[in-house]
């Protein structure tokens, strides 16, 4: 039977032991994030995961997830070998105002936790009407004295001449 040692992968695995036992603070586990179309998708690699354990929670524009993976031997067993991590995991993300925080969905498959989070109504480009063009608007003042007003006060457009001969 062969076997192989190699010392520094030992170290890293009794560093990451030390430090996880050393401190309590949960791990984070990786994630993607990206935009598709009008809705932001975030996956997060949780292996050996249970559904069942996976807490998500959106608090004002927090978005937090918590997993925990645990390794339970059976009565008998003995352990040879114990790299992979257990305990609790969490990641927390910040939403910007421009996704709508009530309506994110989750769903997790394969160890992988996928949330969709639909872009806010408001910050969606849309086509705003722009005003002005080829019409010309005049602005006539209000008659003086309740009476009509006399030839010289009428309103003059651009290339007509005034009635008095004046322009």
């Amino acid at each position: 039977m062969i076997m192989r040692f190699d010392p520094f992968r030992e170290f890293d695995r009794l560093t990451e032991q030390l430090a996880s036992t050393a401190s309590r603070a949960p791990r984070a586990f990786p994630m993607d994030a990206y935009r598709r179309g009008d809705q932001f998708i975030v996956e997060f690699d949780l292996p050996g995961v249970e559904p069942a354990s996976i807490e998500l929670t959106v608090e004002q524009n927090a978005l937090t997830v918590r997993a925990e993976r645990r390794f339970e031997p059976r009565e008998g067993d003995e352990v040879l070998v114990a790299e992979r991590p257990q305990g609790t995991y969490a990641r927390q993300i910040f939403l910007s105002d421009a996704l709508d925080s009530e309506r994110v969905q989750a769903d997790c498959r394969l160890g992988v936790l996928t949330l969709t989070i639909p872009v806010a109504e408001t910050a969606k480009p849309r086509q705003v009407p722009v005003g002005g063009g080829r019409e010309t608007e005049t602005i006539v003042p209000p008659p003086t004295s309740g009476a009509e007003a006399s030839p010289s006060e009428r309103p003059v457009s651009a290339g007509q001449a005034a009635p008095n001969g004046k322009s």
